[in-house]
């Protein structure tokens, strides 16, 4: 293991445009569920499954079902940065990190200090009225009994992230294949690889090194240069950014 993480500071050092693509597992350590691991919400028991109940249909047939799900178990507002989100936003700032795409709704690489983040699968800190498209934080969101609504105009607000039935934005899609398509270095973290279209984003990437550090295996470890299936807590502490 000393071995490879010796290969992945090489690898950083060398690279002058580095992009990291982070998945659920970058925020686990975060005391965020992931999804697919065995603890995760989707090996948990609720009234209907946690992929029905984050989709658009549903959201539209069950609100209340709907909010009550989401704000038990994917509004995580006193989550801090973990040292994986902040050794990404340390090497942003020595100008070698060109840019975070990230699957994750739980705005922990900004909050860590990064500026270039693309959130594919938008944020929970973002809400907006569906009728009059009034801003409403996601403490607002919390603190609503039930359903919340607009204190403005009355209509349901939904959050700004892109449930199961729904297209990814354009802009930031395009911002992330333009960062990877750009990248001498791709380094994908805590990702099972199996969600698409955010999966197909990285055969975007034609640069010098594929890095992947899961803790389970992926569709895509037969194509990284540097493989490394452990805890990031057994990684990043080893690293220095600069």
């Amino acid at each position: 293991m000393n071995n490879k993480i010796e290969k992945l500071q090489q690898i950083i050092d060398d690279g002058k445009r580095i992009v990291f693509f982070t998945g659920a597992g970058v925020s686990t350590d975060s005391g965020i569920p992931d999804f697919r691991s065995q603890d995760g919400l989707y090996n948990q028991k609720y009234k209907y499954p946690p992929e029905e109940i984050i989709s658009h249909s549903f959201y539209l047939k069950d609100p209340e079902e709907f909010y009550r799900f989401y704000k038990d178990k994917m509004l995580n507002l006193t989550a801090e940065p973990n040292i994986t989100h902040k050794f990404i936003a340390d090497l942003e700032k020595t100008g070698k990190c060109t840019g975070v795409v990230t699957q994750n709704i739980d705005g922990l690489h900004q909050k860590a200090g990064s500026q270039k983040v693309y959130e594919l699968h938008g944020s929970v800190l973002r809400n907006y009225c569906t009728k009059c498209h009034k801003s409403f934080s996601a403490q607002y969101i919390k603190d609503s009994s039930g359903i919340p609504y607009c204190d403005h105009c009355g209509a349901i607000i939904k959050p700004d992230v892109v449930l199961y039935e729904e297209g990814l934005d354009q802009d930031v899609l395009y911002g992330a294949i333009e960062a990877i398509a750009n990248a001498d270095v791709l380094i994908i973290l805590g990702t099972s690889l199996v969600v698409y279209p955010a999966a197909g984003l990285i055969r975007y990437f034609h640069g010098s090194h594929l890095v992947l550090i899961n803790r389970s295996i992926t569709p895509y470890d037969s194509q990284a240069d540097l493989l490394i299936n452990d805890s990031f807590q057994n990684v990043f502490p080893k690293l220095i950014a600069r």
